[in-house]
Order: C-alpha cells, then structure tokens, then sequence
C-alpha cells in the first residue's frame, strides 16, 4: 500500500488525504493520550511538543502568562499583528477595539441575512438532485456573509471567495507561494478602507476603523490585517462546520431523524459536531519561562503544539467520547480555543449554521453523500474538505 506523505507540525503516521483517513488520526491521538501524553518531536533540529491530554490542553490555552501566542517570526507584517499572535498588552488593546464591532448581539443582527443568503443558494440548487455542496453552499455562502458584513459589493463576492479559499489551501499564507495572494488583500482591503475614510457607511470595515477605547483606534494596517483574518478565518470556520455537519449526519443516521423530529436539538447536534470535528485540530504556543506539564519539563522559547481535536475526546472529560450525542451535556470543547484567545469568530459561525442547517435538511429532502465518489481532504492546523458530493430528491424553485 502507497503511505501517503509527511507534512511538517502533523506528526500522526500517514497524514489524511481523504476524508476516512481522518479516523487514523483520532486513533493516533486516542494512543498518544495513553501512552505520550507530552510527546516532543525534532522538526528541522526545533524542538516542537504535542499535548493531547484535555486537561494540558485546556491550561495551555488559558496560561498566556507561561504560555505566548506570539510563535511566528520573520518580517511578516499582515501576520504580526493579528490578534491571534499577540499576548497583553497589546492583546488587550487590539481584542477590545474589535469587540466594539463584533459583538455578539451585532452579529445576532445578522440573522435575517443570513437567512437570506443562504436561502438564494439552497433554492438555487434544489431542483439539480445533485451537487457538489462544499461548492456550492458550504463555500461560497460565508463568504458572502462576510463580505456583506465588510461591506464589500456584491459583484466582488467572488473574489473573496477564491482568496479565502486560495488561503487555506496556503495553510494561512504562510507559504512560499502566499505573497501574491496575501498581497492582493491588503491592497483590495487598503482601498477598501481608504474609502470609507472619505465615505462611512453601516459596514464592518468601517465600524473597526472608528471604534475606540481611552481615544485610541486602530492603525491602517491593524484594520487591513484584520479584515483579512475576518475573512479567511470565518470563511474557513463556517465551512468547515457546515461540511462536518453533512458528514456526520451521513454516519449517524438515527441523530439525523432525531433532528428532523425535534428541530430544537439543532444547538446541541452543532455543539457535538464541533466536538467531534472540530474546525482546527490544534494550535501553536511559545513557552516564556520553562514549564513541567503533563509529568515533562518544557524549556523557555519551544513551540508547544495543544491537540483540541484530541482534548475534545479525552475520556476523562467526556464520558463515551467517540459516541455522537446530540445532547450531551455539557459539551466544554475546546474546538474555538480557551481563554482570551477563544474565536472572535465563534459566534458568527455558530449563527450561520443554526440558520443555514434546518434550511438545508428542509429543502433537500432525502440528503446523502455519493458513496462512489472520494471526499479529498487538505491536512494542516485546519483539516479541509475539499469536495462533498450529495444528492437528494429534487425539487421546485422557491
């Protein structure tokens, strides 16, 4: 049998090209959870450490006095001044202008939108019977929300479409063949900010380049940066979510009829798929001073890799943690992170498919994934499904 190749940070034995190769991970992290629960691996002569134990997990994403977001190096500066790379104070000061704009009862406001969007691409595919539904609903309606949301127009959708996915494909631009593609958003989003300088409307873009706190607001630069990590980040998120959903509904049909009986379970079956599936499987740390976790020393200055996508089984936090429950509860994952770096993005993701979702099952009668056909899948922090072939019984236009 062909093994399929390495890729540096996933140090599982075969990294998944498909979407059944996922199951060897998870048991992967099941056996480093029993057995090296702290395991240190040598990438390029750097020391990189794995946690897969809920409990390490959970304390290194709530530690950022031990623990730094700040892992990247070199000269990128679109990278540099992401929220998700900094550490107080400037954590602080960049999470509390945003939050001016993001809220959660702004982004509740979204709902009818959403709604619509989403139901302009449902209609416009229910009478094929079958299609490709990462194509045609799980990517492009995010990034319509989003690019609603900056204010981008309507015509320019698309473009945004084809970065956001352009860029998880770059694993988060941080590639030899990013600088193009990173260079065209800020140069779209400079000018786009550039406008609403002169012209302010009800958009996004504009809200984060006004907020303030104690008189200060964000630089040019931190709102260019920023609304490039709004777009790729939410886009990939949604997606992913809405792809999962479909995927586990496939393999657990009875929680499917279950929610085509009770709708109200939707919360909790979007909670377990998160669980389950999270949308990023583990997340990158810096140790500041050395730390003993999980019975190891970690030195100053390693890069500390925490397992979400392991944490969120961890029998000793989730009873039974490879059954699919709609309603377990609690359901404490850590699929969106912990602490002051949980996902600013969280909430929209959350909306879009407690929306999205009961739309889809209602319209699409008799949804089920096309067994003949492979479900590829794009393996890093992120494991992306790139395809989803369905069919369902076709029906009339709304």
């Amino acid at each position: 049998m062909q093994r399929r190749a390495a890729i540096p940070l996933f140090p599982s034995p075969e990294v998944p090209t498909r979407v059944e190769h996922l199951q060897d991970v998870h048991d992967w992290c099941r056996a480093m959870r029993e057995t090296q629960p702290v395991l240190r691996r040598d990438r390029h002569h750097i020391d990189v450490w794995h946690l897969f134990r809920h409990e390490d997990v959970l304390a290194t994403l709530s530690d950022h006095e031990r623990f730094s977001s700040r892992v990247l190096t070199g000269g990128d500066e679109l990278l540099t001044v992401r929220v998700l790379a900094q550490d107080p104070p400037d954590h602080h000061k960049l999470r509390s202008l945003v939050n001016q704009a993001f809220t959660r009862r702004a982004v509740s406001l979204l709902s009818d939108r959403i709604a619509e969007l989403a139901a302009e691409l449902i209609d416009g595919i229910r009478t094929r019977g079958e299609v490709d539904l990462a194509a045609e609903l799980a990517t492009p309606l995010p990034a319509r929300v989003i690019g609603d949301m900056l204010g981008v127009p309507r015509a320019e959708w698309d473009v945004l479409q084809r970065w956001a996915v352009e860029s998880g494909r770059l694993r988060g631009l941080m590639t030899a063949a990013a600088p193009a593609v990173r260079r065209h958003m800020h140069d779209y989003f400079a000018g786009l900010l550039a406008d609403r300088r002169r012209s302010p409307r009800e958009d996004l873009i504009t809200a984060l380049s006004t907020a303030e706190i104690d008189g200060e607001r964000l630089t040019d630069r931190e709102v260019i940066s920023l609304c490039s990590l709004v777009l790729v980040a939410g886009q990939e998120t949604t997606r992913n979510l809405l792809i999962s959903f479909v995927l586990a509904m496939d393999e657990h049909p009875e929680a499917l009829r279950r929610l085509r009986h009770d709708p109200g379970l939707m919360p909790g079956a979007i909670e377990e798929v998160l669980r389950t599936r999270p949308p990023v499987w583990f997340m990158f740390r810096r140790t500041r001073t050395a730390v003993e976790i999980g019975g190891r020393r970690i030195p100053a200055g390693e890069l500390v890799v925490p397992w979400a996508a392991s944490a969120n089984r961890d029998p000793d936090r989730f009873p039974d943690p490879d059954r699919f429950d709609v309603e377990r509860s609690p359901n404490h994952h850590l699929s969106f992170s912990h602490g002051i770096h949980f996902c600013l993005g969280a909430p929209l993701a959350r909306l879009q498919a407690t929306v999205a979702l009961p739309m889809l099952l209602e319209r699409l009668p008799d949804l089920r994934i096309v067994g003949s056909e492979p479900i590829r899948v794009h393996a890093g922090a992120s494991v992306v499904v790139e395809n989803l072939p369905v069919t369902f019984t076709a029906g009339v236009r709304a």
